[in-house]
């Protein structure tokens, strides 16, 4: 017993270190969202939101390249808006940067669920977009207190 339990637990102690595991789908996720925001945004500047990106270049499929669909539209401003905000953003420090860029992102994602609440009859989006606007409003008020000076 113990001479399996010494020949089987390094096999065990391998795949769970292994670096290259994990979920295939959420690593797939990831990597399409990479490249969404690469498409994006390019050198610290926003192209515009998604629907004016030009997909022909891209080895996306047909799928990608149809025109925009009712949903994409309605929330096609508040995303644009978002990405401008989020560009224009600055600080001189990381934390600064970090801040004012996440107060920009914030915004947007509240700019988005009041989207959402305006045109969802889903009592389930609903929900999720109320939750969202609370919380994020709350982050967003602990963001603006923040300052340098507070971080003892």
């Amino acid at each position: 017993m113990t001479r399996r339990a010494l020949t089987v637990l390094p096999a065990i102690m391998l795949v769970v270190a292994c670096d290259g595991g994990g979920d295939p789908v959420q690593q797939a996720l990831r990597d399409a969202s990479a490249q969404r925001h690469a498409a994006a945004v390019v050198d610290g500047q926003v192209s515009g939101p998604p629907a004016l990106i030009d997909h022909t270049a891209m080895d996306h499929g047909a799928a990608q390249t149809k025109a925009p669909t009712a949903g994409d539209r309605a929330f096609a401003a508040s995303e644009a808006e978002m990405h401008r905000l989020m560009a224009a953003a600055s600080g001189e420090t990381i934390d600064q940067a970090y801040i004012a860029k996440m107060i920009a992102h914030h915004e947007g994602a509240v700019a988005m669920a009041e989207v959402a609440l305006g045109g969802s009859r889903d009592p389930k989006i609903r929900r999720m977009a109320q939750a969202v606007i609370d919380a994020q409003t709350r982050e967003i008020a602990e963001m603006r207190a923040w300052s340098p000076a507070s971080r003892e």
